[in-house]
């Protein structure tokens, strides 16, 4: 029996044109490209708002992270674990009252064992936050190696002072500055050194 060799069959499509219908009809691949390209483009939108608002955002508070990140990390040294509890932080510095009281070098002395020193300031910002404590307490503030010349403990010379009226007064025999009036704005005072007060490092 003999055979006959037929020719293969055409392959067709509804729309014809043989295997041609496999493939994406001509623009399909530009609407995807457009597509995905809007899609970043909301995405790195949202991205630069985000960043713009932590940028405003830690202008004004990088320093007090800062310090944070300093007590929370750091502070595993050895020295920050002498630190008691009660350490507040304030424009870009940590500060910390005490609940006894001691002569003004004895304070110091304090200060200085955990890392600090008694506190300087120099802002109406900062002498409004000392005075906010409502404590009587030695501040870093002296004029025992000239009299008439105030010190602060880094030895900067004082320039913007918060004397009390009729303050400092003691001459010779009150060498130390405290907060003492700390209802009134201008609420130092200078007082022998010997008594006993509350403190604050810094």
């Amino acid at each position: 029996m003999g055979y006959v060799n037929l020719p293969e069959p055409s392959v067709t499509t509804a729309a014809g044109g043989g295997d041609k219908g496999n493939h994406p009809a001509p623009g399909t691949k530009l609407l995807r490209l457009v597509g995905v390209s809007f899609g970043l483009l909301c995405i790195l939108q949202v991205a630069v708002n985000v960043c713009l608002r932590l940028t405003l955002y830690y202008q004004n508070a990088v320093s007090d992270m800062e310090v944070f990140y300093y007590y929370q990390i750091v502070c595993l040294s050895e020295i920050c674990r002498k630190r008691p509890q009660g350490w507040r932080i304030f424009g870009g510095s940590a500060y910390y009252i005490s609940s006894t009281e001691k002569t003004w070098q004895e304070s110091r002395t304090y200060c200085q064992s955990v890392g600090a020193d008694l506190m300087i300031i120099n802002s109406k910002e900062e002498q409004d936050f000392a005075n906010s404590f409502q404590t009587y307490m030695w501040i870093g503030l002296t004029d025992s190696e000239t009299e008439g010349r105030w010190k602060w403990v880094d030895g900067s010379p004082l320039t913007t002072s918060y004397w009390r009226d009729g303050e400092p007064n003691g001459k010779t025999v009150e060498n130390c500055g405290d907060i003492k009036t700390f209802t009134a704005e201008k609420s130092w005072n200078d007082e022998n050194c010997s008594h006993s007060h509350k403190w604050i490092c810094e």
